[in-house]
């Protein structure tokens, strides 16, 4: 049977957001004064009157916009490292452990930057489809490349991702209403399933 896995990456396999973590371990102070600086965007988010996708762009482009590939790739192994034993929820680490990686494949599916996730991806031996941070002269330039891959966008990435491939069952894994798209794309879906 070839059955294909879909994981949303923050909460669903990790106990945290990835976002916060990464960007705070990148540059420090910067972090803590930015963060100040979006509090009330913060807010905004949380009242529903401002985008996810432009409060999440505006945050990450105030730490790492101006800052290049190098830079960045360098600094997201090293968090991969320093991170990886104890950002991640066991349960999910035995499910993947145990894959039958000669039927299966497996997407890690989330609407956090590539460029920090990929190391977590390439652990796995899996495919990411992720928010891709747009470099240009290989310097990061604080937007985005598409949309945030977030709830439909998804959809979108995953049915671009397989094309013409066939799977006799897809089963995805999440933990937040940004997920509810890609579980009805799915045969099979479980909320919260390593918690």
């Amino acid at each position: 049977m070839k059955k294909l896995y879909l994981f949303d990456f923050d909460g669903t396999l990790t106990y945290k957001d990835t976002m916060f973590l990464f960007l705070k371990f990148y540059n420090p102070a910067k972090y803590s004064f930015q963060f100040l600086k979006h509090v009330p965007l913060f807010i905004l988010l949380k009242l529903k009157l401002a985008s996810a996708e432009a409060v999440k762009k505006s945050f990450i482009s105030s730490i790492l916009k101006g800052e290049s590939r190098y830079q960045i790739e360098k600094k997201a192994k090293l968090f991969f490292e320093e991170n990886y034993s104890g950002l991640f929820r066991e349960n999910a680490l035995d499910f993947i452990n145990n894959i039958d990686r000669d039927n299966t494949e497996s997407y890690i599916v989330s609407a956090s930057l590539d460029v920090w996730v990929k190391p977590f991806a390439e652990k796995f031996k899996m495919t990411l489809l992720s928010t891709q941070a747009e470099f240009e002269n290989d310097v990061f330039t604080g937007r985005f490349v598409g949309k945030n891959c977030n709830k439909e966008e998804k959809v979108n990435r995953i049915k671009a991702e397989i094309g013409d491939k066939k799977f006799d069952k897809i089963i995805a894994f999440g933990d937040t209403s940004g997920d509810k798209a890609m579980f009805k794309f799915a045969n099979e879906s479980h909320y919260r399933f390593f918690h």
